[in-house]
């Protein structure tokens, strides 16, 4: 399965800082984090969501793994459902050494426009096992009906 990686264009300059760090430049960090200070840029995650639609309405399913459900917060404002939270990033101990952390962590936002059909007014969401659903029912859309005007 084909899998859309982000691209950062900083990792290309980290890439080849790398080949120089082992001359001269080791005493100085990178800008993925991999040095004496922390990163200072932004995570760039997003959490992949699927949206479906049957006959009593939407569903969205968000997966957010390992994150709890006080660390997720859902809005409607407007016509636009928001998804934001949190994913705390591991924090290493004296008993455990990483090697490699593959898994995106911090802050995301995702927010879509709802369709016209969608009762605003009527949303849940529940969270179980890492993933968020959030219904959305729908509502009979009001057609507006044409009136012939006599023009004078």
């Amino acid at each position: 399965m084909n899998k859309v990686i982000t691209w950062n264009p900083l990792r290309e300059i980290d890439e080849a800082q790398n080949r120089f760090n082992p001359f001269f430049l080791a005493r100085f960090p990178n800008r993925m984090g991999s040095g004496a200070i922390d990163s200072l840029s932004v995570a760039d995650w997003s959490p992949d969501v699927d949206i479906s639609e049957d006959d009593r309405g939407y569903l969205l399913k968000a997966d957010l793994p390992e994150m709890k459900k006080d660390d997720v917060r859902v809005t409607v404002e407007d016509g636009i459902l928001c998804v934001s939270g949190e994913r705390k990033s591991v924090k290493e101990d004296q008993k455990r050494k990483f090697h490699r952390i593959e898994r995106s962590f911090g802050t995301f936002e995702r927010s879509f426009t709802l369709p016209e059909d969608a009762d605003s007014t009527k949303v849940t969401a529940e969270f179980h096992d890492g993933v968020l659903k959030v219904h959305l029912p729908t509502t009979p859309i009001a057609r507006s009906k044409a009136i012939e005007v006599q023009v004078k």
